[in-house]
């Protein structure tokens, strides 16, 4: 019996990615991920799967970021009563992200409310906190490099992806053929992370590109962040750095503890993390020695190269405070939390600073500031921006193109097919080219909703 790949996300964008598996009455979920960006396609949300959740047998997840496990409160909500298999370091990602990304949306729901800016009477959050707490103990954590069967007969293996805590790929043996879900693939050169291991032998690929038509530059992190801090310091600004709460925060409090230890930038320079969830997986990093380059002094110096703000009311005194300071805030591409206060009081003063660490979705707040406009909407009215925007473009946690093409070609042997998925549309087509001409492999970028064999 023939197996099939649905694309219920991450085709046509870089978000929402669900691949959804089947063979026979059997079907497999691997991520369960949001859509984030543009509104329509942040609508994909709202829009009923085309598949009953209660008949999905198994979901299993290549990591914690919310475009690929943040949908799966939803999926248990409206009727999944699976197991959902994780990583260790996935599923603890997952108890910190998930109830935070309902809490979030209970607030903004809330808010619109209050203030009449919803279309809906009343605004509904896509679901709540409790919603997230009920989905947690239905994800079964299963060890690297060890066979498991979320279906009888299905056999996965999780395999190191980087990227952030926890990453894998995700190899799949079913009905003979072998699949393999690359998941978001970190950098060979990351601060953090370790590389992702080299793939095995698989039929099909799914491989991520969101860096697929770009390469990083040679500097690093730190070659970047430091003159940007140094003229920040100098003429008494904040830095508002929007940031992914999951790795990207910690990848930027690492290289700002070694510019300070270096003397790069002023010991005295005042750090702020202003994010729970980020607070919460900084001090991960210590539970998982061994996961990442950190070596266990430097893992503990981590949650203690910040100001760590966990209470509202904390977050609401940092608008009191005079430069020079930097504040570090979810989220990453500012499309909610508490980074949308900061810019909203921050924005407006061309001594302070906002400095973007990495992809920004088209449609985004993020976006927005990275093309130059001189005015962005926050919670409701414009906002001008007159600080200075830096968008670095070395604290990335993805593989670039020509890494993506370097980890499929260590692959033994040539799949029959590759599909090109999580990317924009340009970043995807222009891997698939790449893939095709220089690697002599069969590739095409699967469009939403598609379904196409094995």
């Amino acid at each position: 019996m023939s197996v099939s790949i649905t694309f219920l996300g991450g085709a046509d964008t870089v978000t929402g990615s669900k691949y959804l598996v089947r063979q026979g009455d059997q079907c497999l979920m691997v991520d369960c991920g949001l859509f984030q960006g543009y509104k329509q396609l942040r609508l994909r949300n709202w829009t009923p799967l085309p598949i009953a959740p209660n008949t999905v047998n198994a979901v299993v997840l290549t990591h914690a970021h919310l475009d690929h496990s943040g949908y799966l409160p939803l999926l248990v909500k409206e009727g999944f009563t699976g197991r959902v298999y994780a990583s260790p370091g996935t599923q603890d990602l997952c108890k910190i992200l998930l109830p935070d990304s309902g809490h979030i949306q209970e607030e903004d729901a809330a808010f619109a409310n209050r203030h009449g800016l919803s279309k809906h009477t009343p605004a509904l959050p896509l679901y709540s906190r409790q919603d997230a707490l009920d989905c947690l103990p239905q994800i079964k954590t299963m060890g690297l490099g060890k066979i498991f069967e979320p279906i009888p007969g299905w056999k996965v293996t999780l395999s190191t992806a980087g990227h952030i805590l926890g990453a894998c790929s995700v190899l799949l043996e079913v009905a003979g053929r072998r699949i393999l879900f690359s998941g978001d693939l970190g950098r060979p050169d990351d601060s953090l992370m370790y590389p992702p291991d080299p793939p095995p032998v698989a039929d099909t690929v799914l491989i991520e590109s969101t860096y697929g038509d770009r390469q990083h530059p040679p500097e690093d992190l730190m070659a970047e962040l430091g003159p940007a801090l140094h003229r920040l310091a100098a003429r008494g600004g904040v830095a508002v750095v929007p940031v992914f709460a999951v790795g990207r925060a910690q990848a930027v409090l690492h290289a700002i503890a070694q510019l300070k230890a270096s003397g790069q930038v002023q010991r005295s320079l005042p750090v702020f993390l202003d994010s729970p969830m980020a607070v919460h997986t900084t001090h991960l990093f210590e539970k998982h020695m061994g996961e990442h380059r950190l070596t266990a002094k430097e893992a503990h110096a981590l949650t203690h190269s910040a100001v760590m703000i966990n209470s509202t009311d904390e977050s609401r005194a940092l608008s009191a405070r005079h430069g020079p300071m930097v504040i570090l805030s979810a989220s990453g591409m500012a499309t909610g939390g508490r980074v949308l206060h900061h810019l909203e009081q921050r924005a407006g003063d061309h001594r302070n600073m906002i400095i973007l660490t990495g992809y920004q979705a088209p449609g985004t707040r993020g976006a927005k500031l990275a093309n130059g406009d001189k005015s962005i909407r926050i919670h409701g009215h414009d906002v001008d921006v007159k600080a200075e925007v830096v968008q670095l473009q070395s604290a990335s946690a993805h593989a670039d193109a020509d890494q993506l093409l370097n980890w499929l070609r260590s692959m033994p042997g040539r799949p029959d097919q590759v599909y090109v998925v999580h990317g924009d549309q340009k970043a995807s087509d222009t891997l698939r080219g790449r893939i095709e001409h220089e690697l002599d492999m069969r590739a095409m970028v699967p469009e939403h909703g598609s379904t196409w064999p094995s």
